[in-house]
Order: C-alpha cells, then structure tokens, then sequence
C-alpha cells in the first residue's frame, strides 16, 4: 500500500522559503513513475484548497492561482520524493500541507481524484 511521508514544514517569515518533501513508498508490484502528485492545503476555518499537482511523467505541471509564479512543484523518480518549493511566503500561507497521490492520474487541483494522502506537515509563516 502507497504511503506518503511529508517533510519540511515550519516557522517562516514573511518573504522566506521553504521546500516541502513527500517522499513515497511501500510499491510492491506498483512503480514510483506510475503515480500522479499534487500538494493540498488547509487552515483553520478555511476550505480545502488545491496548491499544485504533477503528471506521472512530469510533464505536465499546474498551480492554484494564489501560489502561481511562488511556488514550484517537482519530482525526483531516482528518489521517489516529491518537492513543493515555495518562496516570497505570506502570513496567508500558513496551513497544513498534505501530499497526495493517484495512480495513472492526471494533473489535477480537484481533492477527489487522489486516493492516497499522507498526514500533512504545518507551515506558520509569520513574523
């Protein structure tokens, strides 16, 4: 069974960076590349919101508009890992962050589609 492992969360300030990790395992007949990516998020009293996903190739790419020209989505298949970049971070930013994933799925921001999430990693952007 596919499991997602999140890294990389934290206190940040305004302006600052950080990279998210979601490394992947437990493939048993299944490969790595077979997989669809995408990273959503989540703060408190907010709804749900899809931040960026990656074709099981890598070539296709998408971000939600509050985090296009900010935030870059990558994958390492030598690695099994999946990079959210995220610069010039603002207060609004703050919130769980959780990597989800979806064999042979398609680049997608629409929650329904992923099957697999992982437990989520806490961004605080803040001064």
């Amino acid at each position: 069974q596919l499991q997602l492992a999140e890294s990389g969360g934290g206190l940040v300030q305004p302006g600052g960076s950080l990279r998210l990790s979601c490394e992947a395992s437990g493939f048993t007949l299944d490969r790595y590349v077979f997989y669809a990516f995408g990273w959503f998020r989540q703060a408190p009293g907010k709804e749900r919101e899809g931040i960026s996903c990656i074709s099981s190739g890598g070539g296709i790419k998408n971000y939600g508009d509050s985090v296009k020209g900010r935030f870059t989505i990558s994958r390492d298949n030598g690695k099994n890992t999946v990079y959210l970049q995220m610069n010039s971070l603002k207060p609004e930013d703050t919130a769980v962050y959780y990597c989800v994933a979806q064999k042979f799925g398609t680049c997608t921001l629409s929650a329904q589609v992923y099957n697999t999430w992982g437990q989520g990693t806490q961004v605080t952007v803040s001064s």
